[in-house]
């Protein structure tokens, strides 16, 4: 597709996480290329589809992703989003489960995860805010997930970590996971509760 300048932009045809690559993203692509690197190559040290590299290279550089319009099933519903995010501390697949019973719209639970994407940095930065002496020991436990692209095997595989931080002490327990689901979310909290030696009151 051309831009208003008549370039050819990429157009997002594949998967979402595929196509949109940063600058740093396309120049390392292309540096990788100039040294003799394989496409297939470049895709497991970037950790995205080889397909993509082949794209970017044909591009030779990067550019705005031109995105095909489309209606949002989401649309309308920022205060219930909003809502369930704070009552499930950020479960994105439970909030996709009430939408489902609740609402009948039925999405994927990625696309449940970039609507409520700007919540979750609110959420962290509120965290990271909390002055030591507003909670005091044995009160609060804070908890997030965060996601991380690692080799293991030779693969690039994406992980979840869990991470909870006590309010107080901000001492810290972190577990891997290869999903965020509702069971994770119990399981990372479990074994928070253990190896802090109790449950908080919050």
């Amino acid at each position: 597709m051309e831009d208003r300048n008549g370039q050819i932009s990429p157009r997002v045809t594949g998967p979402w996480r595929d196509e949109m690559k940063t600058p740093d993203d396309v120049s390392a692509m292309v540096r990788l290329k100039g040294l003799g690197w394989g496409a297939k190559r470049i895709a497991a040290e970037l950790g995205c589809s080889k397909n993509t590299v082949k794209r970017w290279l044909q591009y030779g550089d990067w550019r705005p992703c031109v995105t095909p319009s489309r209606s949002k099933k989401l649309d309308g519903l920022s205060d219930f989003l909003a809502e369930r995010f704070r009552r499930h501390a950020g479960n994105a697949d439970v909030i996709r489960q009430e939408l489902a019973a609740e609402k009948d719209i039925h999405v994927s639970l990625r696309t449940v995860e970039r609507t409520v994407a700007p919540l979750r940095r609110e959420l962290v930065a509120a965290a990271r805010a909390t002055v030591r002496f507003e909670t005091r020991p044995g009160v609060q436990l804070q908890i997030d997930f965060g996601e991380r692209r690692v080799e293991i095997g030779g693969v690039a595989t994406k992980v979840f970590f869990f991470v909870a931080t006590l309010g107080y002490s901000r001492r810290l327990h972190v577990r891997a996971f290869g999903h965020e689901k509702q069971e994770s979310w119990f399981a990372g909290m479990e074994s928070a509760f253990l190896a802090f030696g109790g449950v908080p009151r919050e």
